[in-house]
């Protein structure tokens, strides 16, 4: 089965010598790519044949560049580091030869990426389950199906063997449409959605304002996909004597899974998720309108309040159904009993 996430291409860079052009081309490259590459790893691709001046194919890093001088770069493909094993504690709710549950801890960052290569659940994965797990779905995600933001805290699985990955990826890209899996979560949002039990059917693509955030769209295009949200309000709350609920408890299920899906609709609802430092920036004030108590509680989570506390889904093996459930960490009960 095709890996689930996207791999790195190789890149190809055309360039063209200006009037001003001279020298060695590993040395007007190197220039010219603003330090991307060093100079030896110039040399090295040169002598390789990944360098073309004018068509032909140049292997000696001395060779002059001349104003004009068409030169083509095969730039090698960005090679994956392999993650290490790290003794990070693991909030285990089952384990057998195939797969193994767990309750992720909020702040902790699932796979290895940019700014967070170490201190990973991956790392934590690889120690616990030894060699068993590497390669599996990937070398950064070994084992990883599904994800969950680093803020976001709750139930997730993860395969220890390919055949256990490849039936668990099946289910999570079908979505439950024609098998038991369903993943549920617990939202504590501003305000509180109109109507109370509803579905949010809105695609959700790349932000145009910022490359990290997403947004809802008006329609499915090349960088934007359908994604559907089911929800019903559990609670509500008021600040004391306020006649609208300041805030409420929502419970959200996927039919989609879409990267910050939850979090996007119900922004898009004018309901975002108290504590999100991405989403819930409208509302960041709201917290001077509450009581001191409530306030304080607020302050200290820290985090969007949003919890994955139910995964249902088919054992890969025996297709048996299994079902887990995440007790509400203690930084967002905390604050439903201050609004209580």
């Amino acid at each position: 089965m095709t890996d689930p996430f996207t791999q790195a291409e190789a890149e190809k860079k055309v360039l063209t010598a200006d009037s001003s052009a001279t020298g060695r081309l590993d040395a007007w490259l190197t220039a010219a790519l603003s330090g991307k590459l060093s100079r030896n790893r110039l040399q090295a691709l040169i002598r390789d044949g990944s360098v073309r001046v004018n068509g032909a194919v140049v292997n000696e890093p001395r060779r002059a560049v001349a104003p004009g001088d068409l030169i083509e770069l095969d730039m090698p493909e960005a090679k994956e580091a392999k993650p290490t094993g790290e003794a990070l504690p693991l909030d285990i709710l089952y384990e057998d030869d195939d797969l193994i549950v767990i309750s992720k801890a909020a702040g902790m960052v699932v796979h290895p990426g940019a700014g967070n290569h170490t201190g990973t659940l991956v790392n934590a994965l690889l120690h616990h389950c030894g060699d068993s797990l590497s390669g599996i779905g990937g070398v950064k995600r070994p084992g990883i199906v599904h994800r969950l933001d680093k803020n976001t805290s709750g139930v997730m699985v993860v395969a220890k063997n390919d055949f256990a990955h490849n039936r668990l990826a099946e289910q999570f890209a079908d979505h439950g449409r024609s098998g038991p899996l369903r993943r549920a979560y617990l939202a504590l949002v501003w305000g509180c959605p109109s109507p109370l039990k509803g579905t949010i059917d809105a695609p959700i693509g790349r932000s145009p304002s910022h490359r990290t955030k997403r947004s809802v769209h008006r329609s499915v295009g090349p960088d934007t996909r359908h994604a559907v949200t089911h929800y019903e309000v559990r609670q509500r709350f008021g600040a004391r004597e306020a006649e609208q609920p300041v805030a409420a408890l929502v419970d959200c299920r996927l039919e989609t899974g879409r990267t910050h899906q939850i979090r996007v609709h119900l922004e898009h609802l004018g309901n975002p998720l108290i504590g999100d430092p991405e989403y819930g920036t409208a509302f960041r004030t709201k917290i001077n309108t509450l009581p001191a108590d409530i306030a304080a509680a607020v302050a200290k989570l820290n985090r969007q309040a949003l919890h994955a506390y139910l995964l249902q889904f088919s054992h890969p093996r025996d297709a048996h159904t299994m079902r887990f459930e995440a007790p509400v960490p203690t930084d967002i009960s905390e604050v439903i009993s201050a609004f209580s």
